[in-house]
Formats: structure tokens, sequence, C-alpha cells
């Protein structure tokens, strides 16, 4: 698997992400390897908190919330998917894969060996989180889920999946491919069809002004200072290094003609008879998630009795606005429900 790596000057002076790199190698699934990269702070023997980013972003994402979980004595492991962060990049879109991404995760997870592990999961970092902790259910103690989702084509019968996707594949041939990631945003929002995702993944897949930080930038309100927008971009010094963020939308199963809705209903298979802890966190003002939280709680045995939150005024990418919150709510259902 051809893959590129971005220098590490890229990442010089980013404001407060003063963590070391680890590295680990991981199988492409093509008789190589690729390299990649996790932070892992705090005291070695601390109870593990794993936090999964999603798409466009990297462990970035979370360096808001990592001292606080080692000031409270965690563990804290944030790695980077492969083709973000300081992970390798694969420089075909063809390599990302929703299978692939779940091997290289719990490839990780196996070579580090971590154990009696707390999720923390958003975006896709809960599309490939939940299906790793489906699949290796002895690794994992607790899950918060935040944004996210573990889309399944439910209530489609298989015999019906390529006709039941015809419309929505006619659908996402008819939009415009946005110039920008402020008109991608606009159309989304003035969708009415219930397929405004469709504008996301037309955006990121094909338009020329796919750019990471923009995304990021526009998602948080504006929010973020000039170093922290170029610390989203950092991993992306062109092109050639995107072809992982730019896959990712398509693979999404919202169309039940996916290859990875049969895995994902095996995962929920596996989460209807979950009885570990399982807290929602999402927040109130994200169109991609919204109501997503409903089905984990309805469905999930650990999540019946929980103290579920909705974190008010954030976003998408609410790590950015409510870290502190994020942070307290993982602690205290690791506190009330301990090994």
């Amino acid at each position: 698997m051809e893959f590129k790596r971005t220098p590490d000057e890229c990442f010089k002076d980013l404001p407060d992400y003063p963590f070391e790199a680890n590295y680990q190698q991981v199988a492409d699934g093509e008789g190589g390897e690729l390299r990649m990269h996790y932070v892992d702070e705090g005291p070695a023997d601390g109870e593990v908190v794993l936090l999964m980013h999603g798409q466009p972003s990297w462990s970035y994402l979370y360096r808001k919330m990592i001292p606080l979980f080692v000031q409270s004595g965690y563990r804290v492991i944030a790695p980077d998917l492969i083709g973000f962060g300081k992970s390798d990049k694969p420089t075909e879109r063809s390599s990302y894969t929703y299978a692939n991404h779940v091997a290289w995760v719990k490839s990780l997870l196996e070579s580090i060996d971590l154990r009696n592990i707390t999720l923390f999961c958003q975006d896709w970092g809960g599309l490939i989180g939940l299906r790793v902790a489906a699949e290796n259910a002895d690794r994992f103690a607790r899950i918060v889920a935040s944004n996210t989702g573990l889309p399944d084509a439910k209530g489609v019968e298989a015999e019906n999946f390529v006709e039941a996707s015809k419309p929505m594949h006619a659908y996402y041939e008819s939009l415009a491919v946005p110039a920008n990631a402020l008109e991608m945003g606009m159309a989304m929002a003035g969708d009415t069809s219930g397929m405004g995702f469709m504008h996301w993944v037309k955006y990121c897949g094909e338009s020329a002004g796919f750019s990471p930080q923009a995304v990021l930038t526009m998602s948080t309100g504006g929010a973020l200072s000039e170093g922290e927008q170029r610390a989203y971009g950092a991993p992306f010094p062109d092109e050639s290094f995107l072809a992982g963020g730019r896959q990712f939308p398509s693979l999404v199963p919202i169309m039940p003609d996916n290859a990875a809705i049969t895995a994902n209903r095996a995962a929920w298979a596996v989460f209807e008879q979950w009885d570990k802890p399982f807290l929602t966190a999402f927040s109130d003002s994200d169109p991609v998630t919204k109501g997503g939280h409903v089905r984990f709680q309805e469905s999930v045995p650990g999540a019946q009795g929980q103290p579920h939150v909705t974190i008010k005024d954030a976003g998408h990418f609410l790590q950015e606005q409510a870290p502190e919150e994020l942070a307290a709510v993982t602690m205290k259902l690791i506190a009330d429900n301990p090994l």
C-alpha cells in the first residue's frame, strides 16, 4: 500500500499540544505496514480512557480533555486514525475502507494490550470505535458515545437493499459540488429532503475547495484561533495527503447497499445485549447527528438508567466547545461504575 508521511516540521509549535509522539506499526492488509500515531499520557497503571476522533480532525481535537483525565490519574490513549494527524496516509482513496479502519484500530489496541477501556468516541471515532468494541468486547469496560452513530439500514430487509438505495444514489448525483465549506454548510442546512448529509459527502469527495481547517472553523462558530486553524490543517500539507479525509464520508453506511451494513448489524446485535455502562453525551446543535442518541438509550441495556447528558450550545465538534463537561461526565461514569 503506497502512503505518504507528513513531515515532522508541519507539527512544530502547535498551540496546546505538548504531547510526546508514540508510534505503532499496523498491518496494511496488503502485506505491508503503516505507522500509526497515538498520544499516551498519564500513569502506565492508570485506568485507560481511549479517545477516538473522527473526520477531518485528529488527536489535536482532544488537547483540552487529555490533561483533565491525566490530572485525575487516568492513562489517556488518543490515536490518530490512519490517514489523519501524524499517522501514515495511504495515497489511494480505495485503500480506506470501513473494515480497514476497524482492523487498524484493533491492531493498535492489541499491540499495546489495552484492557478495561473506557471509550469516548465522536463522529467516525464512534463508527469505528463502536465496531471495535462490539468485536472485542472483553477489552472494553464502559462507553461514552458523543455525536456519533452506527448506521445499519434499520428497518430495511436485505433483499431490498439495492432497490432502497437507488433514489439515494440518484439524489447524490443530482447535487451540485459545493465550492467551499460555507457553501456546503448552507446547502446542508437548507436541505429538507432528509438526505442533507449527501452535501457533506459531495463536498469532501469532489470539491476542489475541501479544507479540514475550514470545516473545523465553520463547525465551531469561528472560535478557533489562527494557530488552532493551522493545527487542523497541519497533517495535510497538500492535496496528496487528503485521500483519507476525502473518502471517509463516502464510507458512512447511510445507503442500504453499503458493504458495511452486515458488519454494523452484527455490532448492533452485540450492543442489544451490552450490559456494561453506556452513556450518551450529544450536543444540542449538531445537524449531522441530531437524535442519534435515542437508539442507543432505547436499545443498549447498559444505557438504561444512566445519567445521559445534552451538551448545551455546542455543535458537531463539541470537544472544542465543552471539553471540561465532557471529561467530567466521562470520569463520573467511571467513578460510578468501578471495575
